[in-house]
Parts: structure tokens; sequence; C-alpha cells
């Protein structure tokens, strides 16, 4: 097997494994907006919890109604914090498998490289061996005498 052939199987490997690693970063990049839609969405939502409020406020409200808000209004603010700090650890996953991807990119890109310095190698090597060959003929034909 040819140095070229080995190598051709090594890059087709690792261009898998890019792949697959591109592959990862999409659906990461994917689950990361679908977080920030609700992040956004539960903060919006507690906004116009609070506007409601404050227009019922207005018009008077007992005690029990303001405990019930303020409790709900607490367990919407942990669970704002808690989506925003799943957010924050989607994040960073996302920046390690778009690093492996990059570097997984870069290794690719080098063994394609190499894999073509071989094959040019290698057609250069044929080049010399066949126009060798051809000399070699070409000096034979001219010793051979005619009688």
């Amino acid at each position: 097997m040819k140095k070229s052939q080995r190598i051709k199987t090594i890059v087709e490997l690792k261009a898998a494994e890019e792949q697959n690693s591109l592959e990862a970063l999409g659906i990461s990049q994917r689950k990361l907006a679908t977080m920030q839609t609700q992040v956004d969405g539960l903060k919006q939502y507690r906004l116009d919890y609070q506007a409601k409020f404050n227009l019922m406020g207005n018009q008077g409200t007992n005690t029990n109604q303001l405990q019930e808000f303020r409790s709900f209004m607490a367990k919407l603010d942990q669970a704002i914090s808690g989506q925003e700090y799943a957010l924050e650890q989607a994040k960073a996953d996302m920046a390690n498998k778009r690093k492996n991807w990059e570097n997984l990119h870069q290794r690719t890109h080098s063994l394609e490289k190499v894999y073509g310095s071989a094959v040019k190698a290698e057609v250069k090597h044929e080049s010399k061996a066949e126009q060798n060959e051809q000399d070699e003929r070409a000096s034979r034909g001219g010793r051979v005498k005619v009688y």
C-alpha cells in the first residue's frame, strides 16, 4: 500500500471525526438557542405578571394577595436564576465543543496537506521512473546495429 493511500485512510477517519464534532456543535447551538428563548420567556412573564399585579395594587389588594404575589415572584426569580445558570453551562459546553471541532478541523486540514504532498511526491517519483525507463529504451535502441 502506498504512503498516500495510508494517509488518505487516516484523513478520511479524521474527517468523519470532525463531522461528528461539527454535528455535536450544531446540537449544542440549537440547545443554547432554545434555552435562551426559555429564559427570555420567563423574564417576560415575570415583567407581565409584575405589571398585572401593579394594576391590581392600584385598585387595592389585601395582605393575602400580596403574600401570594411575593411568594410566586420569589419562586419565579428562583426559576429564572436556575435557567440562567443552566444557560451559562450550555454556553460553556458549546465553547468546548467549538474548540474541539476547531482542533479537529485543523488536524484534518494538516493531514490533507500531508496527503497532497505524498501524492505529489509519488507522482514525481513515478514520472522520474518512467522517464528513466524511456531514456534507457531510447539508449538501447541507438546501440542496435543493423546489418
